[in-house]
């Protein structure tokens, strides 16, 4: 079992890793259209629509890194106090009640898109080059089901330490 988990955390860490240099062709991206569009007065309709997707391609990518890190949004004013075996008790309840529902829910619908997409060919309906979406339903696919794997993951390090009274790793 510990291989897997170090499988899992060393995925989340490599992808996160390697998602940090799309947040640099971001800011390319939206220095060239600003030049085009303010400088030269020649905006394009692609820039923004790369713009849109590769931000997303960021956000998705980088999900299971922070679960993993603990840096999600979360209410720590009553958390950040209690001791391990209490924040294991209230991650393994909202794991069961809210969190593993619903990303193996997404997992599940993210899925069905990227088939949808790729089986017909779908295309952006929002500019006029039409661009393929498969690629962006696979790339959110795969950051949804890496933090369903860290989740799964977490969910397993929080039940060892319940029932053991120590640390997993």
């Amino acid at each position: 079992m510990r291989k897997i988990l170090k499988a899992i955390d060393a995925s989340n860490e490599y992808v996160a890793w390697a998602a940090k240099w799309i947040a640099v062709f971001i800011v390319l991206v939206v220095c060239t259209e600003v030049f085009l569009r303010y400088v030269l007065g020649s905006p394009t309709i692609q820039l923004p629509e790369v713009m849109i997707m590769a931000g997303t391609a960021l956000y998705t990518l980088s999900w299971g890194y922070i679960y993993r890190q603990q840096r999600h949004v979360r209410v720590d004013v009553v958390y950040a106090h209690l001791s391990a075996k209490w924040k294991a008790i209230i991650d393994v309840i909202g794991g069961v009640i809210w969190l593993l529902p619903l990303v193996i829910l997404l997992t599940y619908g993210a899925g069905k898109y990227v088939i949808f997409s790729w089986a017909h060919m779908e295309r952006s309906p929002w500019h006029h080059w039409y661009p393929i979406l498969g690629p962006i339903r696979t790339i959110v696919f795969i950051g949804v089901l890496l933090l369903t794997l860290q989740a799964l993951a977490q969910f397993f390090r929080d039940i060892y330490l319940l029932v053991r009274n120590r640390a997993y790793d």
